[in-house]
């Protein structure tokens, strides 16, 4: 896509530099006007009074030209409702009154998403949040692209006390766009993947185990839905994640399952490889000789101490292995 954004190349004064020459004229044509009250006459007087209305009236209309843009901050320059390019160079400036100066910022801007119900690739509802840092990239796009300056204008007429806040009704305006767009991004990317891999075969991707994988892709799906708004997105990451209420505790006591599953396996495991181990080290150092029966019986002993839950109680027998 054609970047239409360009810097502003219109003429530019110091602003200290004019702001003195505004109020030296002021002072001029004040005392002008005040000459022609009090001490000419006829013509001179008229003449004088003149001269000073015009220049009080001239500099009143040149007042309208001063601009102050601070480090990160942009103003998109209009000059009756064509663009004429994007200034952004701090300081105090003094342009052509005609141009009209949008204020924007482009700083980074943090937004910690509330979590939303979807529903996962298994069909399981989980609650899931994230954190986005973003800013405006090109202005041209934000301002002329969207309708952000409608959204503000509705926001500033609905709430008086916000009428002089243009500026933050537009970045709100955009906030907004940002917010529903990047739900619509986690919302996309979350019905891809289960939740976790209880119910998948194989090694699919999750996103409760793959983290990294998921906010690089989330962060792509966001940043190419805000392109259209010259909105960057400087990093998107999920930040809450967990089942929905309605299904929590069910799929707590699957996850409790599970893990004594896993457990009683890694028991069993390393309960017949000691089993092993211990029959192997009779035989091979002839501590005593044992026949088929007798060593199931000991394979039994053995298992039944080595993975029951609770402490074997040993029981002495003082009669022969037969008995």
């Amino acid at each position: 896509m054609e970047n239409q954004e360009f810097a502003f190349s219109g003429r530019t004064l110091n602003g200290i530099w004019m702001l003195v020459f505004n109020l030296l004229m002021y002072a001029v044509g004040i005392a002008l006007i005040v000459l022609a009250c009090v001490s000419f006459d006829g013509g001179a007087a008229a003449a004088a009074g003149t001269v000073g209305g015009v220049l009080v009236f001239a500099n009143f209309f040149v007042s309208g030209g001063f601009m102050l843009i601070e480090p990160g901050e942009a103003r998109v320059m209009m000059f009756f409702g064509k663009y004429r390019g994007t200034f952004t160079r701090a300081g105090y400036h003094w342009v052509n009154p005609f141009l009209s100066a949008k204020k924007l910022s482009l700083r980074a801007r943090n937004l910690d998403a509330e979590p939303i119900k979807v529903n996962d690739k298994t069909g399981n509802p989980v609650m899931i949040g994230m954190v986005l840092v973003w800013k405006l990239k090109d202005t041209y796009k934000a301002m002329f692209d969207i309708d952000a300056q409608t959204m503000a204008e509705s926001k500033a007429a609905s709430d008086a006390a916000a009428a002089g806040a243009k500026t933050a009704n537009i970045m709100n305006a955009f906030e907004k766009f940002v917010r529903i767009q990047s739900e619509a991004a986690l919302r996309q990317v979350a019905g891809q993947y289960a939740y976790d891999d209880g119910e998948l075969e194989g090694e699919e991707l999750t996103l409760r185990g793959g983290s990294d994988e998921i906010n690089k892709e989330l962060e792509a799906k966001i940043d190419e839905r805000l392109t259209m708004a010259g909105i960057e997105v400087v990093e998107a990451r999920i930040n809450y994640l967990a089942y929905a209420p309605e299904i929590a505790a069910v799929m707590l006591r699957r996850q409790q399952a599970t893990a004594i599953i896993s457990a009683r396996e890694k028991i069993v495991e390393g309960a017949v490889s000691m089993v092993k181990m211990a029959l192997d080290k009779l035989s091979a150092e002839a501590v005593v000789e044992l026949d088929e029966d007798k060593k199931a019986a000991m394979v039994s002993n053995l298992l039944v101490v080595l993975c029951g839950d609770d402490t074997a109680q040993p029981v002495v027998n003082t009669g022969t292995l037969n008995h």
